[in-house]
């Protein structure tokens, strides 16, 4: 099962669209995990009907119109890997084992808020996963997200792509 995995979109203040190589990337992949900050419903909604299956919550920039459609946190199995899907884990600083002890019964915690790329694990094995932004890079030197497969219970290959600056 092809992933991808995008946060913080912030259309359209940070861009007005999302750039070509995500649409590539929502198009190829069988589920689009998007874990939060949104901004507006009209991303929302593009991609939900372009994408095969949404796996989406809400970010603090999201407001009551988006919250009404999404949770705060998804929980969901694909491939048979465990996934939870937030927005915002605090300080980079013992997030491995905060999460780890928030999220027990999780496999792979995806993440978003701060922008920056994060692949780590927890003492308990635990798979923190925060894919950056694809439109706002923030302090860091690319856009970014990652795409990632899963199947018989084991998340594969991970990558994190970086999007050429226009």
């Amino acid at each position: 099962m092809k992933l991808l995995l995008i946060a913080d979109t912030h259309l359209p203040k940070r861009a007005r669209v999302l750039p070509d190589e995500v649409w590539t990337a929502v198009d190829d992949a069988d589920v689009v995990i998007h874990s939060g900050d949104w901004v507006n419903l009209a991303a929302f909604e593009e991609l939900s009907q372009r994408s095969r299956r949404l796996v989406a919550c809400w970010g603090n920039n999201d407001g009551d119109e988006l919250r009404e459609l999404m949770p705060e946190r998804a929980d969901v199995v694909l491939g048979g890997v465990r996934f939870t899907v937030v927005h915002e884990t605090g300080a980079a600083t013992g997030r491995e084992r905060r999460m780890a002890a928030a999220y027990p019964e999780a496999d792979v915690l995806v993440f978003g808020h701060s922008h920056i790329p994060w692949d780590t694990f927890a003492d308990n094995g635990l798979r923190l996963l925060n894919p950056g932004s694809p439109t706002d890079r923030r302090r860091q030197p690319f856009c970014t997200y990652m795409t990632a497969v899963a199947e018989n219970g084991e998340l594969g290959e991970v990558e994190l792509h970086r999007i050429a600056p226009r």
